[in-house]
């Protein structure tokens, strides 16, 4: 482990709020301020609104919302609000600390190179990135095609039948196989073996998962390991995390011998030359995709990959992309096998997982698309070549590397110098190398490894800048082939899409042919209630693809990565003002994490004061589906809370169970504002009745965005909550990912807070690693440092109160054509709000369905359907949408009625009218037959402005259940579409 010499979290979060240079108020007034580009109601526009509502101001409208006492009563103590140029400058600044060395670390992250086509056109493009999880799969085809090539390459490198479009990163997907070993395992055992050469991080995190699952992490040597002891898994590393390659082959017969599952977590590009995974016998492979085309970003956002057998297959943690047909017979891609889904399942999922890696799924995947099996071969040669040519200049100049097999990592034994020299010497040639022990060191090569890197390398062994060979010499009968077992013989990258991209002319018209596919921010507004779809500015973008932060290994030294540390220590403290809370943790890479996060820390909080028992956790039945599945993780027994008519906290219920189980009462998860969109009047009390039985108030920040600047969840009760910085502070979706899940704490909770063995970050008390990386996904945390910035406390309060004016707005605008579910008492909805369509199934036989592919035809993706109450829509606006859009929504909404209530007169046919038959497509539109009981101009051009700029659905209706009865889930010939 590396001595990094790192702050804890406690060190941090109690030094006072520092701000960055140049944040005095200015003598001269910005002359474009920020909020005004971020927030979209005009003052003259927010005014109408505020007629339409029925309220005189702004501020009687905050007053009517959220109860006065919890109301904040000074503003939040911020830096004042920059420009986007100066809050860019200010960054760079900042960035300028961090120093870029050649890293050769190793452990699981490898430099490498960007194409700047994918680049320019996936990572900085809007398009990608500013698009919603695919569940509206109709107007998600681009990103569900970029998925497919995703879980295809998986597929066909790692030897296995199944793969899901992406993990959070490697350390956690190992995790999730071993919840899936545990719960198909057919024994009792409980015992989970994990290599002893695995990566660290990766150990630390299986430990930190299985504790309160109930199980046993057993580490030791595969080889000498004699199953003595029945296990229920095992998880091995190929190569291992010292480069070693061995031959599983007989380790896992051993296991399968024992009915015990099989996992390997495989480096990606090795696989090109290696035997796969899935040949010699591995049930589940996990790894990292970072090295294909992925930036270091001191750790992340990467895409992990998860593959196993098919019959795992409604098991496996995540989302898979599946092949089906739509409404006319053509082939379409869809979220597959949905049942699994944690908002369905709830307590009873197999993974809390929500939020994916998309965008970095797609980067992976067009990165093999652009180099092709015979590209990826001849990067993964160049690698293992350049490795053997350090091996073989290493070996000349007396170092004893034995004769084991390698691909791009030599563990180096310090036989002949001492290790301070040795890291003298390479720190004066800005290089890292990785660390063992005092004996040893490692050094791992990558695709930018040049032969000025390996001579630089060579040096600083031989302590000399004068080699007695050179690297021709070392060249000379070179054998860098691999011999049985080792050596790949199947092929892999078959299919079309693999082989007809290779120029850039290509593959960019085939992304943007993809690009045309989706629906995004690009294109409209996207009302997702509880999925907060705002403005992701370009400013903020910006700073995410500069070298300063993209380009540090997540273990180099604390001193090379000052900015970042600074960076860290201003965002922690502004969340921590923000939130009300003593400390912030930035290591949960996912708001899934996030709360699983949270609640562990409470667990580890009990068990400190002698109360281990106390497992119970209350959750109303309005909360997300993460939130039972989270708590089962941390080995806690749900307990569900009623919800009134009025969609409260049944205080009543609670009080009562709070009481039942006062013995075990551990937490109370809640969300507020409420999933049903009212800020609960009882909130403080609710909390109150938690602390009074011994229980921890775990608060889902997913509705943080209505709060900032309002109210404090520190202030009002909550003990611990996670911040979606994805939707609050304005890191993009992504098309499912990447998110980031910090979470906040009480002063009495810091000590607990997530730590990481690597870089020795965290208390004693810590609860270990939750992620992989010590800070989670950290080049995506400028994103939310540039909106803070340049929104200041004036703008992020400001923005608050618009969220809830343009949800009031909509529910207003919309109350006589569909009814608002659940209001305040003052008959107002927070920043989200739920129309209840139930009643339009019995009068017009329309499905909420049916009336979310209608929104398709009209230019706009769909409210969040059927959840939290089934045969509803939530809708969500933000403060970022206009009033130019809101209502350009409102009439489409409005439109969709009026074609009900001709259905419900009789003038449009029930089965055969443009809501059934939506969306309609081009191919539909041009068709020479249209035998619709209605003209092909109201099908496809419902609004005057479906006219000026048409978003045309590429695929009809798809069907579900066809995909699900007929499961393929890679790239796959026409014939995968026909049924039996």
């Amino acid at each position: 482990m590396l001595n990094l010499n790192s702050t804890t979290n406690k060190e941090r979060v109690e030094q006072p709020v520092q701000t960055p240079t140049a944040t005095a108020p200015s003598l001269l007034d910005i002359t474009d301020s920020f909020d005004r580009r971020h927030n979209g109601p005009t003052p003259e526009a927010i005014a109408q609104m505020l007629q339409t509502i029925g309220c005189n101001s702004l501020d009687e409208l905050i007053d009517a919302t959220i109860p006065a006492a919890i109301r904040l009563q000074q503003p939040l103590n911020l830096p004042p609000a920059r420009s986007e140029y100066d809050a860019l400058a200010d960054l760079k600044e900042i960035a300028a600390k961090n120093q870029i060395f050649r890293s050769f670390i190793g452990m699981g992250y490898s430099q490498c190179i960007t194409p700047p086509v994918i680049q320019r056109n996936i990572i900085e493009n809007p398009g990608w990135y500013t698009a919603y999880t695919p569940y509206q799969a109709e107007i998600a085809q681009g990103r569900l095609e970029a998925l497919l090539n995703f879980q295809t390459l998986i597929i066909d490198l790692t030897g296995l039948e199944i793969a899901n479009a992406s993990l959070l990163d490697e350390a956690t997907a190992a995790a999730e196989a071993m919840t899936l070993s545990h719960g198909a395992c057919k024994t009792k055992a409980n015992t989970f073996f994990v290599a002893e050469d695995c990566h660290p991080q990766t150990l630390e995190v299986v430990q930190t998962r299985a504790r309160h699952q109930g199980i046993e992490v057993l580490v030791g040597n595969p080889a000498t390991f004699d199953f003595d002891r029945p296990i229920f898994g095992a998880l091995l590393q190929y190569p291992a995390s010292d480069g070693t390659l061995y031959d599983y082959r007989e380790f896992v017969e051993r296991a399968h011998h024992a009915k015990a599952l099989v996992t390997v977590a495989a480096d990606l590009l090795a696989l090109a030359l290696l035997t796969p995974p899935g040949e010699f016998g591995a049930d589940i492979a996990v790894g990292n995709t970072q090295r294909f085309g992925v930036p270091l970003g001191y750790g992340g956002p990467h895409a992990a990959y998860f593959a196993t057998r098919e019959k795992f297959k409604r098991q496996v943690p995540g989302r898979i992309v599946g092949i089906s047909k739509d409404a006319d017979g053509q082939p379409a891609l869809r979220l597959a096998l949905q049942t699994r889904e944690q908002h369905i399942r709830r307590e009873k999922a197999t993974s809390n997982i929500c939020t994916a890696q998309v965008l970095l799924a797609v980067v992976a995947s067009m990165y093999a698309v652009y180099h092709g099996p015979e590209g990826i071969r001849r990067i993964a040669r160049r690698v293992h070549r350049a490795t053997a040519i350090l091996a073989q200049g290493l070996k000349r100049l007396g170092y004893d590397l034995g004769d084991r097999p390698f691909f791009d990592t030599l563990r180096v034994p310090l036989n002949t110098r001492p290790l301070p020299q040795i890291l003298e010497a390479a720190a004066a040639r800005r290089i890292n190398l990785r660390v063992f022990d005092e004996t040893a060191v490692g050094v791992s090569l990558d695709e930018t490894t040049n032969e000025r890197d390996l001579i630089d390398l060579l040096e600083i062994f031989a302590g000399s800048e004068s080699l007695p060979f050179s690297l021709e010499d070392l060249v000379d009968g070179l054998d860098d082939s691999y011999p049985a077992p080792f050596a790949r013989s199947s092929p892999y990258l078959t299919h079309p899409a693999f082989h007809s991209y290779h120029s850039e002319t290509e593959l960019l018209r085939y992304l943007k042919r993809l690009e045309t596919k989706d629906l995004s921010l690009t294109t409209s507004m996207i009302p997702l209630g509880s999925c907060t779809m705002k403005l992701n500015a370009a400013a903020e973008m910006f700073p995410v693809t500069w070298p300063e932060f993209g380009k540090l290994h997540p273990f180099a030294p604390k001193s090379q990565a000052e900015g970042y540390q600074i960076l860290f220590q201003q965002l922690e403290n502004w969340l921590a003002e923000i939130t009300g809370f003593s400390g912030i943790s930035l290591q949960p890479n996912a708001g899934s994490q996030g709360e699983y996060a949270g609640l562990k820390v409470i667990r580890a909080y009990h068990e400190d004061r002698g109360e281990g028992h106390r497992h119970i956790c209350l959750i109303p039945t309005s909360a997300h589906g993460t939130n039972p599945a989270s708590a089962v993780m941390c080995g806690m027994k749900v307990v569900a809370v009623a919800c009134d008519d009025n969609g409260n906290i049944d205080v009543a219920d609670l009080q009562g169970k709070a009481e039942k189980h006062a013995e075990n009462l551990g937490a109370l998860m809640v969300t507020y504002p409420s999933t049903h969109g009212v800020f609960e009047e009882q909130i403080e009390e609710i909390c109150e009745i938690v602390h009074r039985y011994g229980g921890q108030v775990y608060l889902d920040g997913a509705n943080l965005n209505a709060q900032v600047g309002l109210c404090r969840p520190g202030d009002y009760g909550a003990d611990v909550c996670h911040l979606n910085l994805h939707k609050t502070f304005c890191i993009p979706h992504g098309g499912g990912g990447p998110g980031m899940g910090p979470i906040g704490v009480r002063s009495h909770l810091v000590p607990f807070l997530p730590g990481h063995g690597v870089v020795e970050l965290g208390d004693d008390q810590s609860i270990g690693a939750v992620s992989a990386a010590p800070w989670g996904s950290p080049s995506i945390l400028t994103i939310s440092w540039m909106y803070i910035a340049m929104m200041g406390a004036q703008g992020l309060t400001e923005a608050s109160r618009l969220a809830i004016l343009n949800a009031n707005y909509i529910a207003a605008r919309l109350a006589e054509s569909y009814p608002v579910l659940y209001k305040g008492k003052s008959g107002l909805v927070a920043h989200e709000c739920i129309l209840d369509l139930r009643e339009l199934k019995k009068t017009a036989d329309i499905a909420v369905d049916d009336i979310a592919k209608r929104l398709m035809d009209y230019g706009f993706h769909a409210p969040t359907v059927s959840w939290p109450v089934a045969g509803t829509v939530m809708v969500e606006p933000t403060e970022s949408e206009s009033k130019e859009e809101l209502d350009r929504f409102c009439d489409a909404m409005i439109g969709i009625r009026r074609e009900i209530a001709e259905i419900e007169a009789g003038s449009l046919d029930r089965e055969h009218n443009p809501l059934k038959h939506a969306p309609h497509t081009a191919q539909v539109a041009i068709a020479e037959k249209w035998d619709r009981p209605y003209s092909r101009e109201r099908g496809v051009y419902p609004a005057p402005w479906t006219r000026e700029h048409k978003f045309w659905p590429p695929v009809g209706r798809i069907d579900n259940a066809f995909g699900d009865r007929n499961f393929v889930c890679s790239c796959a010939p026409m014939e995968s579409y026909t049924e039996g």
